[in-house]
Parts: structure tokens; sequence; C-alpha cells
């Protein structure tokens, strides 16, 4: 307990007072609190989704674990309060590492409130395959973007002491047979894209743990991978934590071992009596117990579990309302603004159409293990009647019927359901505005089948939202559609409003950032994480191919998994996202980085010099009206011999200007981010010759360009 000493010399002097049956304790989980029989075990849990316990004879304290992706998980059930952030895609589009740091902070102190003392959020997967129904839980396509975001996420999760995590590794990009399913990519296209987001996030948030996923990567069970766990993030990386698997991803014991997994979860078919057998039995050694034991442990020490122990307090739900309106409203990505219908002036407005996607009483939350409880229960059943349940679409109580009355008092504000195309256009048809509310549902434990808005039953006939916006942007050329997705969605219908906004997943305080955005309070500055393609077609997979049907369950004993020939091969290579569209000449609906202000910025003066890092220095002038901030974006084209797409982001800066004001801006590109990985050297690579800098504010405006030689 002597806190002068490292996190290492107090987990190897707390090693050798602890018997074999304690450390083995430390290496697995006691089932799912939340859903189990109160044991001798559990007990001591929070009722969580998993729980270690600890050692209290030597004062180290049970590992309580819960789901914390945009918010903490099933507080619902034990009567409690927790604030629902903007969706992690969402934060995304701000590209605002403070607010990155408060997202994490914020599920830190209400996380520790609660009496947990770890989270299991922190996704980085990226963006390879728009469907997966978790697109919503990670932050976006560009690992840079990506890994620079949750590396902030989690220092500020860690900040509260709670043991931070970054999942899964790796590969987790779909959840279509994502049991099994076999992800074949070549280790410069793995580097480049998903590990680089990954390899940031380690390097520079310092996480606790790591989770490892599901799904295979090149034959192997990324649980049970020595490549990932061993080679990769532990030799390559030196990651210090542990780490432990995905709920139920555990499939061996010395292999497991062997290869890196430190702890499983929930339970301990794998990593209990099995495990301990194998240490008696010499099948595993010693040596390679104490490493996974004292990887535990020095992270318990590291995040300070051990000297801050868990203590219940009251959640501020003011402070949480506030954080997750400010971040939503910096997320909000405004897609178009014709003849500058936006923002709407309340005094002027005098009739105002609302359609839709139940805007009267909530806007809609992505779902699985990140799904947050809402105040009083889904909005669309009575109060206190709407608990959550697995798949089932959970809207929060955040009308935007009500927001944008109270911004527009003096105006006469309709409501139509928008379940029929006739009746909205008549609701739309006179009114100085129409705003039309859209959605598309995703969750864990399933793939979209297309990029389409959601297609739902309404008093048992299929309404089709993209005819409902057609159909009022017909009667009213000042049409306004709010999208609530989680991921890109196509649009046949784009060219007919007159503005479109992106508002994702907005959280418990989305309709009001959402009613600021409209009229005008704030500014919108989010840009896309994601490319918006036009169709399906032009995705490097036009379809997902559905795995066999199959009920899967954890093997019981090594070596016993049979699992099916199913698999996704990544040979698009290193062209993720964007890069994709650039490198394949494919127009996308709206590209990665894009989003309008009511303002307009100019670029100048760019230059661009070598030394420990490329600097880049440019001047960003404020040429409109009014206030806003505008986030520049760094692209380099590598040498031709490095065979690259196009361009890839390699900086960014939030610049908040004043009507007429400039300022120099200055970015730092590490020489990393502009290396390609060389599998001959097992590293990354700089390659001499000229690199191309291009500045602008957005991946398809690129105004200014630099030449700048590396050697």
């Amino acid at each position: 307990m002597n806190t002068s000493l490292s996190p290492d010399e107090r987990a190897d002097l707390v090693m050798k007072e602890m018997t074999l049956d304690e450390k083995v304790a430390l290496l697995h989980g006691v089932g799912m609190p939340t859903d189990d029989p109160v044991t001798p075990e559990n007990a001591a849990s929070n009722r969580g989704v998993g729980y270690t316990v600890g050692v209290p004879r030597l004062g180290i304290p049970g590992i309580d674990m819960s789901d914390a992706a945009y918010g903490v998980r099933s507080s619902g059930v034990n009567g409690r309060y927790s604030t629902a952030l903007p969706a992690n895609v969402a934060a995304a589009a701000s590209w605002d590492t403070d607010a990155a740091y408060e997202y994490g902070k914020l599920i830190g102190t209400e996380l520790r409130a609660q009496g947990f003392n770890m989270t299991l959020g922190g996704g980085v997967d990226i963006t390879r395959e728009p469907r997966n129904g978790r697109t919503f839980e990670y932050l976006g396509e560009d690992p840079i973007l990506a890994g620079e975001l949750v590396a902030r996420l989690i220092q500020g999760t860690q900040s509260q002491n709670i043991i931070g995590d970054i999942k899964h590794y790796a590969f987790n990009d779909q959840e279509s047979g994502r049991n099994f399913v076999n992800v074949t990519v070549d280790k410069r296209a793995a580097h480049e894209s998903d590990l680089l987001a990954f390899e940031i996030g380690v390097l520079k948030g310092k996480p606790a743990a790591v989770m490892c996923s599901y799904n295979r990567v090149n034959g192997d069970y990324a649980c049970e991978n020595d490549w990932l766990l061993n080679e990769v993030l532990k030799k390559d990386w030196k990651f210090p934590g542990f780490v432990l698997s995905d709920w139920g991803g555990t499939h061996s014991t010395e292999k497991a071992s062997k290869a890196g997994l430190d702890n499983e979860q929930p339970g301990h078919n794998w990593f209990g009596d099995k495990y301990k057998a194998a240490v008696e039995a010499g099948k595993i050694p010693q040596t390679e117990l104490d490493d996974h034991v004292h990887r535990i442990l020095r992270s318990m020490f590291e995040t300070g579990v051990v000297d801050r122990p868990r203590q219940r307090y009251v959640v501020d739900p003011i402070a949480g309302l506030e954080t997750a309106r400010k971040i939503e409203e910096n997320s909000i990505v405004l897609l178009k603004n014709k003849a500058s219908v936006l923002p709407l002036k309340a005094g002027a407005v005098k009739t105002i159409a609302v359609i839709g996607a139940h805007s009267d009483v909530g806007m809609i939350s992505g779902g699985g293990s990140a799904q947050v409880d809402p105040i009083g229960g889904n909005a669309l059943k009575p109060f206190g009647q709407g608990p959550t349940h697995w798949l089932e679409e959970i809207w929060f109580p955040s009308s935007p019927l009500k927001a944008i009355q109270a911004r527009a008092p003096h105006a006469t504000v309709k409501f139509d359901v928008g379940t029929d195309p006739q009746s909205a256009a008549a609701a739309a048809k006179g009114a100085d505005v129409a705003i039309v509310f859209a959605y598309r549902w995703e969750s864990e434990g399933m793939d979209l089948p297309n990029l389409s808005l959601e297609k739902y039953k309404a008093d048992g006939k299929e309404v089709d939202q993209d005819a409902v916006i057609a159909a009022v942007a017909a009667a009213n050329p000042h049409t306004v559609v709010v999208l609530e997705t989680g991921s890109p969605v196509t649009m046949p219908w784009v060219d007919a409003p007159a503005a479109i906004l992106e508002a994702w997943y907005s959280g418990s305080a989305g309709a009001d950032a959402v009613g600021n955005v409209l009229f005008g309070t704030v500014n919108p500055s989010a840009k896309l994480p994601n490319t918006f393609p036009k169709t399906e077609a032009d995705l490097p997979r036009p379809a997902i191919e559905k795995p066999p049907a199959m009920h899967w369950s954890s093997p019981s004993q090594e070596g016993e998994a049979k699992v099916p020939d199913y698999g996704v091969t990544y040979d698009e290579g290193v062209k993720v996202g964007y890069k994709w569209y650039d490198a394949e000449k494919k127009q996308p609906l709206f590209p990665f980085g894009y989003g309008l202000s009511y303002t307009t910025f100019g670029y100048s003066a760019l230059k661009a010099d070598a030394g420990d890092t490329v600097k880049v220095t440019f001047t960003l002038a404020n040429t409109g009206a009014r206030e806003g901030a505008e986030i520049a974006e760094v692209y380099a084209a590598l040498p031709a011999a490095a065979q690259e797409p196009p361009k890839r982001l390699v900086g960014f800066a939030k610049v908040m200007l004043k009507p007429g004001e400039k300022k120099p801006v200055t970015v730092e590109i590490e020489k990393k981010y502009l290396s390609i990985w060389d599998e001959s050297k097992n590293d990354w690579s700089l390659l001499p010759g000229d690199y191309t800098i291009l500045v602008g504010g957005s991946s398809d405006k690129l105004p200014l360009k630099a030449t700048v030689s590396l050697k």
C-alpha cells in the first residue's frame, strides 16, 4: 500500500503473498451478476455485466465492470440514473479531442457514482463495413481521427480512477457471424487501418485493459491470436495492461493463455478449474500465470482503484445533460442548406410543420450492450412501463416537437406522425417550414440489410420514410430533414429538401441540441467521420454474405471447437473509407470530412517544414457574418513508390473564429502518420521523396497545396 512505489513494484509485492487459488481467481469472471442469482462469489459485485473477485485479505478489491460505450448501461434495473451521451460516432463527428476527454470523464464519473470501477467502452474498430450494427459505437473510418479521439476518451475515463478499456481488438467490423467469422487481411492493410487506430489509442490513451474480439483473424480467434496479442500488442506496442475476452469469446485454456489472454469473461469455463489443473500439471508455466496476474494487479494500481475504493454517490443529472447537449451541438452535421433556409428565425416563422419519427415524444438510441436506459423508460410507452430489452428500439424522452415549440413560442406548430405521405404533405403544404425527422435504428447482434432509412410498421402498414420525405419536399420548398442514424444512409430524395441535418443518436439532451442548431443559437461545425455513399453498389463489398445458420456456443473441451467455413477477405487492402472512393474514382453522396456552417471560411498561406515532425502552418479566416468553428483538415499524398491511395488524413485542428477574424494555425504531423507498413521490416517505414500536403475543409475540398521533401 506504499503509494511511492511504482504500480509494477506494488503488483510484485502482492503476488508474493498470493496463493495459487487467489491468482487463478483473478483470471476470470464469476458470471453475469445482472442476470445471475446472488452467490458468495458475486455478492460483493455491483450487479453489472462482469465481476472478477479480488483478494480482500491483501486489500485488493474486486473488478466491477459495466458496459459504457455512450453511457452507463443497465442503470434502470437498479433504480439508478445515467446520462446518455450522443453516440460515439457523433462524438467523432465533432473532431474535438477536448470534447472526447469530457465524454470519457462523464462516463467515468457516473461509473464511480454507481459503484463500478471498470468500463467496457472504448470501441475503435474502423468502419470498413458501414452496415455493421455497431458502427454507431465506433469512431469512424479513419484510423488517425479515431485513434486520437479514443485516446482522449480513455484518458478522461481513467482520470476518474476507472480501469479504462479499448475494444474490440481487432477487426470486429461486422456483426454477421461475429462469433466465428474469419477475417483475412494482410499485415500491411491491417496495420494501416484498424491496428493503427488501436496503436494510437493504446500508446497515447494508455488504457489499463484491451478487450479482444469474437471473430477470427487469419485463422485464429482474436482471443487466442498470438500475432495480435503477444507480437503486436504486448511486444511491439509494449502494452503493460491486461487483455480480457469479449463475453464468451474464450475458446481454450492453454492456447489462449500462451497467446496472451489474461482474463476470461464473464465466467470461468477455461480460466478457472481447468487453468489451475493445467498449472499444477506443468502444462502452463508459473511464469505465464504470474505474467497474467501481474498485468491485472499493476493495472489496478495504475488507475487508482486500489487506493481510491469505490464509493457510491448521487449522479449529477444536470451536469450530465449539459455535457451531452454541448457535445451533440458540436456533433450535428449540416449536410445541405440551400438558399440559407437555416438557421430559422423565430420571429419570422409563423407556421411550422413537424413530421415523423416519433418526434412528438423522443429520439432514437443505439441498441445492444451499449444501450443506456432512458429516464422513465422507452418514450413510446407509458412512463415507467418501458424498460429496455435486447434488440428493441429504445426512444429517449427528448421531444423535438417541444424543443421547436419552445424556440418559436409565437408560431403555430403542427405535428404529423409521418406514416402516410399524403397526410404528411398536407401538413407541410402552406407552412413556412416543414421539418421531417427520419431514422435508422441499429444494434449489436445484427447488421443492416442496406443503408436505406428504416421501413417500419404502423397501423398494420409499412411506412416508407423515403417516400414521406419526397412527398413533403414536393409540397413545401422549405423542407428540412433531420436524420437520426448511426451509420451513413442513402438519400434518393437528396436534391428535394432545402436542408439536411445529420443528428446521429443524439443522447439524453438531443432535442435541445437539435433545436439550438435549427434556430441558430449554435452554429454547426461538425464534419462526417464516415463517407456517405450514393448506393451500396459503391462499397468494396456490395452485399454482406450471410453466415450459415447455426447456434453458436463455446466448446467445453480444448480443441473441440468446430466452426463453419465462413469469412470475409479485406481484399481492398489499405483502401478503407474515403481512400477507397478516391482510389476507385467513385463520387460519394457526401464525402468524408464534409460539413457546412452558417458562416464561411477561407484558407491561405500554407507552409510545410520538415524536422522531427512535419510542421504545417496556414492562415484560417472567417469570411462570413457570424462566429463559428472550422475543422481544418490536413491530408498528405505520399510518393508514388508508396503505392498508397491518393491521400490520407494526417492531422486536423478545430478553430473558433469571430466574423472577419484571421488566425495562424499550426498542425504538427507525426512521421508515423506519413509512413507505410513495411512487412519485411515488421515496422513503419518513411519513404524518401516528395510529400504533397493538402489543407482544407473537407476531403474533397482542399484548396491549399505544398510540397515537402523527406529523407
